[in-house]
């Protein structure tokens, strides 16, 4: 094993200013999303507006008052979400990597390392759209992230976090398929009711 060294990551080291590194499976995820939003919620929250518009007094109207808030929301999303779709930088976990790229810790990679309490974790680094706690997803910018990029199996880092300074102990780095949580419609959502109603009135 390769003697450790330490390394603190420094604040003002270059960031991809304006890219969306970002999972193929993350970015699908965009995707499906957008796509939702777009054919089938807005669709369905418009009409409930042209319907609550066509019932008199607007002002007093609490179905269309709420649908125009809500087609809001909705744009906006949309507006996010396209503007980090057409940002996106896919970087594959599992692509063939040569040399130092497939032993140091980039973005995709999964880390296995332990505190100085001896304590064990794995993590994966994704996209800041990717990150998920209950998978150990963590984002590429957040302090862990940075402290573990670019180290190899036997680096010591030093996290900078909130809470404090802590050293990590690099025991393995590995390109993995990373499973990302799918874009599942919200049931609560106009589409998901239309379609409730459309089969109940079948």
């Amino acid at each position: 094993m390769r003697k450790g060294f330490t390394r603190k990551p420094q604040g003002d080291e270059p960031r991809a200013q304006g890219k969306n590194y970002i999972t193929p499976s993350g970015l699908q995820r965009l995707k499906d999303e957008h796509r939702f939003l777009l054919t089938r919620d807005r669709p369905a929250v418009a009409e409930v507006v042209a319907w609550a518009a066509s019932n008199g007094d607007r002002s007093e109207n609490a179905d269309y008052q709420y649908g125009k808030r809500r087609l809001r929301q909705i744009d906006g999303r949309i507006r996010f979400l396209t503007k980090r779709i057409e940002a996106a930088e896919v970087v594959d976990p599992e692509a063939p990597r040569a040399g130092q790229a497939g032993t140091r810790a980039f973005f995709g990679a999964t880390v296995r390392y332990a505190n100085a309490a001896g304590a064990e974790r794995v993590v994966s680094i994704v996209g800041t759209d990717e990150v998920d706690i209950n998978r150990n997803h963590i984002s590429w910018v957040s302090p862990l992230g940075r402290a573990l990029m670019k180290s190899t199996v036997g680096d010591s880092v030093v996290l900078q976090a909130p809470g404090g300074t802590e050293c990590l102990t690099v025991l393995g780095v590995c390109y993995e398929r990373i499973s990302v949580e799918p874009f599942r419609e919200p049931p609560g959502s106009e589409a998901s009711a239309k379609a409730l109603s459309r089969r109940r009135s079948q």
